[in-house]
């Protein structure tokens, strides 16, 4: 309770100061600050560590292995293009449909040549509907490449 002296009368009149709003405000901010508080923990996750663990001083740095070659599977109006590092094959649609066997036995054969190989990057042009990137993706990992990752078409 507040007292102020009343100028007219001389009395002194108490006046109640209403602290609700002041008690949502702060209920407000300290949820605000604990969801920021989580934000900030796993932007600190570090994005460019090693699939191989983290190295120690004696452990000596093995020649990066052959599975480092890009594999992308991109989808098309015309079809899919899958690029193997420098090869590139392309498989058009035949007939107006998305056909994914001879994708699915060439990805066979890129997987018997490189066997430790599990990443592969999908894009897609603006105009493929959703249904074919999934088509592409459903053959890579049938094709036993479980590490997928979707990338922007860049301009060629």
């Amino acid at each position: 309770m507040a007292q102020t002296e009343d100028n007219s009368s001389g009395r002194s009149a108490n006046t109640d100061v209403n602290l609700i709003p002041f008690i949502d405000l702060m209920s407000v901010l300290i949820t605000f600050l604990l969801i920021t508080a989580v934000w900030t923990q796993v932007s600190m996750i570090q994005l460019g560590s090693s699939i191989y663990g983290k190295k120690t001083s004696d452990q000596i740095t093995p020649p990066p292995p052959i599975a480092d070659i890009p594999l992308r599977l991109d989808v098309k109006e015309s079809g899919f293009r899958l690029v193997v590092g420098p090869d590139k094959y392309t498989f058009d649609k035949r007939g107006g449909e998305w056909v994914t066997s001879e994708l699915t036995e060439r990805l066979a054969v890129v997987r018997q040549m490189y066997p430790d190989k599990s990443d592969a990057t999908v894009t897609v042009d603006n105009e493929v509907p959703y249904e074919k990137m999934i088509l592409g993706m459903d053959a890579l990992l049938g094709g036993g490449f479980s590490s997928i990752s979707i990338a922007t078409v860049e301009a060629e």
